[in-house]
């Protein structure tokens, strides 16, 4: 699976799961409620993409919608244009500037378990890992995040949290490797209408369309 979608799915998964803190009961069922009862949300990313290696750092603007159970719109504008849909049974991976889009079942793309507990919201991450509060940081409070079970794709994470909004506004993954994965959202509109037809793609005429395979 390229890594552009499996980045996104990755930082997905922390957006739409919550988070729960042993050391802070009260604002962790917050979070947690929130993420429970939320229907929608819109909003605005940057997303800075470190490469451990070469210290290169990728940064990515664009706008995220999802609406529940999973559906979900995630699109670049800068540097490029990219777009990635979940739609009810498919994902589309759309390159307009390449004329190329990729088409993935929706089984194929989440697979893993752990991701769709995620990404649907039902995640109870008190079970999957372990959580320290490290208090206010700014106008947000900082929870870290260890994997009770780490994967190559993620053995640490840390989270901010602006109290009272309880939604993760802040997220910074860290993979085996020591790449890191960072994701600031702004402009956050909760439970708001969202189209349906937004997590639809119908290509366009002379785009090649590329069947995802399992194993990628």
């Amino acid at each position: 699976m390229p890594r552009f979608v499996l980045n996104i799915l990755i930082t997905l998964s922390f957006v739409l799961g919550g988070a729960l803190c042993a050391q802070a009961d009260d604002l962790t069922d917050r979070i947690q409620k929130r993420y429970d009862t939320l229907q929608s949300f819109r909003g605005f990313f940057l997303q800075k993409l470190t490469n451990a290696s070469s210290r290169e750092v990728q940064e990515r603007l664009g706008s995220i919608a999802f609406v529940r159970p999973r559906f979900i719109r995630w699109e670049t504008t800068s540097p490029e244009n990219e777009l990635l849909i979940i739609g009810k049974d498919t994902v589309w991976e759309y390159f307009p500037e390449e004329e190329t889009v990729y088409r993935y079942s929706v089984e194929q793309v989440l697979s893993s378990k752990t991701m769709i507990r995620f990404l649907s919201g039902e995640a109870n991450l008190k079970d999957d890992f372990t959580v320290t509060d490290l208090g206010m940081d700014g106008d947000f409070r900082h929870l870290k995040l260890i994997p009770k079970e780490p994967e190559p794709n993620l053995v640490e994470g840390d989270v901010w949290v602006r109290p009272g909004q309880d939604m993760l506004e802040k997220i910074r993954l860290v993979d085996f490797f020591g790449n890191v994965n960072e994701l600031e959202l702004t402009g956050l509109e909760l439970d708001v209408p969202v189209d349906k037809k937004e997590f639809e793609l119908v290509p366009p005429k002379g785009t090649e369309v590329i069947e995802g395979l399992k194993g990628e």
